[in-house]
């Protein structure tokens, strides 16, 4: 996953120093988080009409279309006003700083549906032959948290950032982040769902529940868009609940191993728990009974990463930090990406060059590095 390996100047950074949390026991991977030290602002995130808080990111690993390798896509999940679960922009910056639009999806075409309408989500991920997949969590009634069961989608975009089919079923229910994986031919979806499951209500509206993790296994052809072949739930049980700041509680970030694990860390639990054999299972393990790390370092957990090293990096909506956790669980270190940064963290990709993470309180794009 190399990219922006052309860092900008330094000028604009903040040196964050690390802390080292309990050392792992003898033979655990150095810490990838302690490499870096540096804060630098890459990019504005607001396009032409205003969207506002940046949630998810890629990045472009092969030119296509209007698609450029070492660009980073950005969406954002508010429209101007602010209201939460409104926005419909994705927009594309260069390691250099420019930024152009690269979608704005305000209408679906008629043929295309997605349940609610669209507010753009964490899950964000590009698949081979420039296949833009973005989540959509949307809001009614000045950002209420929408009352539809199932609600939302997946929207596929192609290369151009044009809408061409949209995945909606039972399974997905207000997907919030995504990891994926992919070969020439067949690509598989992992989806955290932030509603559904024994849906409490209050004042008619959606209160908590119990959500789920879903894979999608899709088809790839040179032809035409991905095509959805199945769909089923690898993770169950995972626990949701609405909120004011945040819209929702619920589990967010995914990182997939090299050893076929899927990890989920749920923000209202504060935990990170883990999916064996993710790509193949056929029956869903019960987040609570799959929790490999809780409380200590994590505070409010959202975006979520695989790092280089095989460890897993996460950041907190509560602090602005981030925290390094080796695959059995273990808080190694942490560090502060931004200062006093409550609400501020969502999405990351992190490579050996840095962690690129968008910063919601200023609407950029920044890039932590050594």
């Amino acid at each position: 996953m190399g990219f922006w390996r052309r860092l900008l100047p330094v000028t604009a950074g903040l040196t964050l120093a690390g802390t080292a949390l309990a050392m792992p026991p003898s033979g655990a991977t150095t810490s990838y988080l302690h490499q870096f030290k540096t804060v630098t602002k890459i990019a504005s995130t607001v396009p032409g009409n205003g969207d506002v808080n940046p949630y998810g990111v890629a990045t472009v690993t092969q030119s296509t279309g209007r698609l450029v390798a070492g660009d980073a896509l950005v969406s954002n999940f508010n429209s101007k006003a602010n209201v939460q679960g409104t926005g419909t922009t994705i927009v594309q910056v260069s390691p250099s700083g420019s930024t152009k639009l690269f979608a704005r999806i305000a209408n679906l075409p008629a043929t295309m549906s997605c349940p609610g309408g669209v507010g753009l989500t964490t899950a964000l991920g590009i698949l081979p032959g420039g296949w833009v997949v973005v989540g959509s969590l949307p809001t009614s009634d000045g950002g209420a948290l929408p009352a539809g069961d199932p609600v939302g989608c997946l929207i596929v975009l192609n290369s151009d950032g044009s809408p061409v089919e949209t995945f909606s079923n039972p399974d997905i229910i207000g997907p919030w982040d995504l990891a994926l994986s992919s070969s020439a031919t067949t690509a598989t979806l992992y989806v955290s769902n932030a509603l559904g499951g024994n849906t409490q209500t209050e004042n008619g509206r959606p209160f908590a529940g119990n959500c789920t993790v879903a894979r999608l296994s899709l088809t790839l052809s040179p032809s035409g868009p991905p095509s959805l072949v199945s769909s089923t739930i690898i993770g169950s049980d995972f626990s949701w609940m609405a909120n004011k700041a945040a819209l929702v509680l619920a589990p967010t970030g995914l990182a997939l191993a090299h050893d076929g694990s899927l990890y989920v860390d749920n923000t209202q639990t504060n935990t990170v728990s883990a999916i064996p054999d993710a790509a193949t299972r056929a029956t869903p393990v019960s987040g609570p009974s799959s929790v490999i790390s809780s409380g200590s370092g994590l505070n409010a957990p959202l975006g979520m990463t695989l790092a280089p090293n095989g460890n897993l990096v996460e950041v907190n909506g509560n602090n602005g930090n981030a925290i390094e956790i080796t695959p059995s669980g273990q808080q190694i270190s942490k560090v502060t990406l931004v200062k006093h940064g409550a609400g501020d963290l969502f999405g990351l990709v992190a490579s050996t060059n840095g962690i690129l993470f968008v910063d919601d309180a200023n609407n950029t794009l920044e890039l932590f590095h050594s």
